[in-house]
C-alpha cells in the first residue's frame, strides 16, 4: 500500500492510500469519540449527533447536503461505533474536494436546529424500536449487556428511548465541544488521491478545529452472566460470549484464526457439527470484537425453542474441544481464508479508506498488509489450544438469549461447563 501520514498543526492526522489506476475517491473524517465515551446519562447521544451532523449547516441545509453529493453521482453515509464516528463519501476522482468540503462542514459547523432534533428524536425513536422488534439485532446488545453491565461497552449504540427522547440541543452540542477535537480526527482517503493536495484541502477546511485531549477510558471487566428475555417466537436467539484480547494484544490474529477455526465458514467446527450433522439450525457462526484494552469472542445461533438445551450443548462442547485438539488442516485453512479476505479487501477503495483509519487509532500507524499476513502465518495449533483455555475456561461466559426459553437450560448449568 502506498500510504502517507501527515499530522497537521491543530492535531488532526491526514491519511491517503493511492490508487492510481481508479476512477474513484472514498473518503472521510473519523473521529475517535463513539459510544464508549457517553455518561450512563448521555447513553444514545453520539449517534445523536451523528444523526444531526446531515441537518444543516451554516452553509448548508439537510437537502442542500444530499443534492449537492447526489448530484455529483456520488454517495455519502456516516455511523457510530463503540470507539469511534465516522462521516464517509465516495465520489468520482474530480469530485473529492466537494465531498470533502460537505465532510468537514457537517463535521466542524452543524446548526442543531430544535424543530430538526424533534424529527429525528423521532426517527430514532423509530430505529430503537425495529431493533427492539428484531431479535437477531437484540439479542447482539443484551450479549453486549451481559459481558459489561456496569461499563459504556454494555450499552446500546442507538440508547434508550427515554434518553433519546429527553435530549436538548445544548446536550448534543455539549457532547460534540469535549470530544469532537483535532487529536481525534483522521481524514482518510484512499483512491485516485494526491497527498498533498488532500493535506493542503484539510488543513484549509478544519483550520478551526482545536487540538484537546485525547480519550480518557476505563478499561472494560468482563462479568458474564445471563441476559434473557422472553418472546412468543418460532425461533430462540442465543449468544454465548466469553472474554478476548484487545486489538494491541499480541494475540489479536491467534483470536481470529480461534474464531475462524470455532465458526469461521462451512467446513469450521460450528457449522459441520450443529448444523451439517445435527441440523439444528440454519446459521452459526463464531466472531471476535476488539476494543482498545478489552474484547470479547461470541457464538450466535438461532434454533426452534425445543431444540436451545441441545443447541447450547452442542456448541458448549464444540467450543471446549479447541482445547485439547486442533489439527494443522483446519488451521492452514482458515489462515488461508482469513489472509485471502484481508488480500480481497485491498481491490476496494472503500475498504481501505476504513481500514487505514482504523489502523491508525489502532497502532498509531499504517501497517503494510504484508505485516499482518506474517502474523497469520505465525499462528500455530498450539497457539490455538493455549488461547482458548484462557478465553474459554471461564466461570461466568455471557448468555444472551430472545425468544420463547421454556426450553432453555439454566445459566448455572451451562456456566458449570467452563468454570
Amino acid at each position: 500500500m502506498a500510504v502517507e501520514i501527515t499530522r497537521l498543526e491543530n492535531g488532526v492526522h491526514v491519511i491517503t492510500d493511492a490508487m492510481p489506476h481508479l476512477q474513484t475517491v472514498a473518503l472521510g473524517t473519523w473521529v475517535r469519540a463513539g459510544a464508549r465515551d457517553e455518561r450512563p446519562d448521555q447513553n444514545g447521544i453520539a449517534h445523536m449527533l451523528e444523526h444531526m451532523a446531515f441537518k444543516g449547516t451554516t452553509r448548508r441545509d439537510a437537502m442542500q447536503i444530499a443534492k449537492e453529493i447526489e448530484a455529483t453521482g456520488g454517495e455519502i453515509n456516516a455511523s457510530t461505533a463503540m470507539e469511534t464516528t465516522a462521516y464517509y463519501a465516495r465520489v468520482l476522482k474530480d469530485d473529492w474536494k466537494l465531498a470533502l468540503d460537505i465532510l468537514a462542514d457537517i463535521l466542524i459547523d452543524p446548526v442543531f436546529d430544535e424543530s430538526e432534533l424533534a424529527r429525528e428524536q423521532d426517527v430514532i425513536l423509530q430505529e430503537i424500536a425495529a431493533a427492539n422488534d428484531t431479535p437477531d439485532d437484540l439479542v447482539f446488545d443484551l450479549a453486549q449487556l451481559a459481558a459489561y453491565p456496569e461499563h459504556p461497552l454494555g450499552r446500546s449504540i442507538l440508547g434508550t428511548a427515554e434518553r433519546v427522547a429527553a435530549y436538548a440541543v445544548s446536550d448534543i452540542a455539549g457532547y460534540r465541544d469535549s470530544h469532537y477535537t483535532g487529536e481525534r480526527v483522521v481524514v482518510s482517503a484512499a483512491g485516485n488521491i494526491d497527498h498533498n493536495a488532500m493535506v493542503e484541502e484539510t488543513r484549509t477546511r478544519l483550520a478551526t478545529l482545536k487540538l484537546g485531549n485525547g480519550n480518557s477510558w476505563k478499561a472494560p471487566e468482563f462479568t458474564g452472566g445471563p441476559q434473557l428475555v422472553e418472546r412468543p417466537l418460532d425461533q430462540t436467539h442465543i449468544i454465548l460470549s466469553f472474554p478476548g484480547v484487545a486489538y494491541s494484544d499480541d494475540n489479536i490474529m491467534t483470536q481470529q484464526v480461534l474464531a475462524g477455526v470455532l465458526g469461521g465458514g462451512m467446513s469450521s467446527r460450528l457449522f459441520q457439527e450443529v448444523r451439517e450433522k445435527r441440523g439444528l439450525c440454519y446459521s452459526v457462526f463464531a466472531f471476535a470484537s476488539s476494543y482498545a484494552d478489552g474484547g470479547n469472542i461470541s457464538v450466535y445461533a438461532a434454533t426452534a425453542p425445543d431444540k436451545a438445551a441441545e443447541l447450547v450443548d452442542v456448541t458448549s462442547d464444540v467450543i471446549l474441544s479447541l482445547l485439547d485438539d486442533i489439527n494443522d488442516d483446519e488451521v492452514d485453512r482458515t489462515k488461508a481464508q482469513i489472509k485471502a479476505s484481508l488480500i480481497m479487501s485491498l481491490e476496494s477503495a472503500s475498504s481501505r479508506c476504513d481500514r487505514i483509519a482504523r489502523q491508525f487509532f489502532a497502532y498509531g500507524e499504517v501497517p503494510d498488509v504484508a505485516h499482518f499476513v506474517a502474523k497469520i502465518d505465525e499462528v500455530s495449533a498450539d497457539d490455538l489450544k493455549t488461547l482458548a483455555a484462557r478465553l474459554f475456561k471461564h466461570p461466568r461466559p455471557a448468555l444472551a438469549a430472545v425468544g420463547d426459553l421454556s426450553g432453555l437450560a439454566t445459566y448455572e448449568q451451562m456456566a458449570a461447563r467452563f468454570a
